[in-house]
């Protein structure tokens, strides 16, 4: 136990063993309620593969193996001087490039969980089919119910040109939408 410590807070392992108790305080923190910060995604790390997950959990990853991989490094460097720290050095970049691979192939699969679909707006609705809700669609008058592309379903308001009988139950795409009335423009959905 006592070589398992001395190799820890030895160089170059010492450099990762530092950021592994950040990341163990910081997870601790998190688990037991007292901290709620996730930091965003960064635009740094979109190049190195990083990118789509929180910067908190690439660092995590990139940290945990980086302070593995300066550890055996550390257990293999042998030398003094400036050849211990030369090899050290080689040990830094070695497990940060290993910590970089890690975290970049657990963000991989990750992003999907992390899915941003931006902001939602009614312009979405545009091209979409709908189910008229009420006795029948006017110019004046009418409501349809249609389902976002996540699932959710809307009651919105809907007109029409008065060229075609629109009645409750009848199928209409949704082809423009008016933003001064808040209402959506339809037709008969026709197949």
């Amino acid at each position: 136990m006592h070589d398992f410590i001395d190799a820890a807070l030895s160089f170059p392992a010492a450099v990762f063993s530092a950021l592994l108790a950040v990341v163990v305080i910081y997870w601790l923190l998190v688990l037991i309620g007292t901290l709620d910060v996730e930091l965003g995604d960064l635009d740094l790390a979109d190049g190195i593969g990083l990118g789509g997950v929180p910067a908190t959990i690439s660092f995590s990853v990139l940290t945990v193996i980086g302070w593995f991989v300066s550890l055996v490094g550390t257990l293999l460097v042998d030398g003094a001087g400036v050849l211990r720290v030369a090899l050290g050095v080689g040990v830094i970049v070695i497990a940060l490039a290993a910590g970089v691979f890690a975290a970049a192939f657990v963000a991989r699969p990750l992003r999907k969980l992390y899915l941003t679909a931006g902001e939602a707006s009614r312009g979405d609705f545009v091209g979409r089919e709908c189910v008229i809700r009420t006795g029948s669609v006017t110019g004046d008058f009418g409501q349809a119910e249609v389902t976002a592309q996540d699932g959710s379903s809307a009651i919105i308001q809907v007109r029409q040109t008065g060229e075609h009988a629109l009645t409750h139950g009848n199928r209409a795409l949704i082809f423009d939408y008016d933003t001064d009335g808040e209402y959506f423009w339809v037709a008969p959905a026709t197949y």
